[in-house]
């Protein structure tokens, strides 16, 4: 005898079977009708390109004239800039005949301003380097790079270098060297 638990259990899961079979076959079918109807409605937006301009080659009229990429036009720029490099090079190059002060064998970083005074009406400054204090004022010589001083101020130095640039020639640059609190 088949008690009345076993009939409900098979009969639930006869049932669960056949709503699942149902279910399936017309879910896809619906999906695959959906994805069908989606790619013959789409269709893609392709904007004409514009049709190229022609091409109309203009004849060169300046036959008579020196011609821009002529050998004679480029000898001609570099004989002008050559002038102009001898030229600011005898108006920028070190002294390099001058005996050096001490304080050009350090370099600029390694030099700390630490005060400044006026001493007989002048200003100067009061640098250390390698634990020893310089006094220096305008015109003297500071750093590796022929470092001039042109100004002292209570806040710091100026400086004018003279250095290479990569060509070789010699310009100047300007340096300062600020006044640094409480150092040691």
């Amino acid at each position: 005898m088949i008690s009345c638990k076993q009939v409900s259990t098979r009969a639930l899961l006869i049932g669960c079977l056949l709503g699942l079979a149902g279910c399936g076959a017309s879910d896809e079918e619906q999906l695959q009708q959906w994805m069908t109807e989606q790619r013959n409605q789409t269709r893609p937006r392709v904007e004409r390109l514009p049709e190229p301009t022609k091409f109309a080659p203009q004849p060169y009229t300046q036959e008579g004239s020196t011609e821009p990429f002529s050998s004679q036009k480029l000898a001609q720029a570099l004989k002008r800039d050559s002038n102009q490099v001898t030229a600011n090079a005898a108006l920028i190059a070190p002294e390099l005949a001058r005996r050096k002060e001490p304080l050009e064998a350090s370099p600029l970083d390694a030099v700390v301003m630490v005060g400044s005074l006026i001493k007989v009406g002048q200003p100067v400054a009061l640098v250390r380097v390698d634990n020893l204090l310089y006094q220096v004022r305008v015109g003297n010589y500071l750093g590796q790079n022929y470092g001039r001083i042109t100004k002292v101020s209570e806040t710091g130095l100026t400086l004018r270098e003279i250095v290479q640039d990569a060509a070789g020639e010699w310009i100047e640059r300007a340096a300062t060297l600020q006044l640094q609190e409480g150092s040691k």
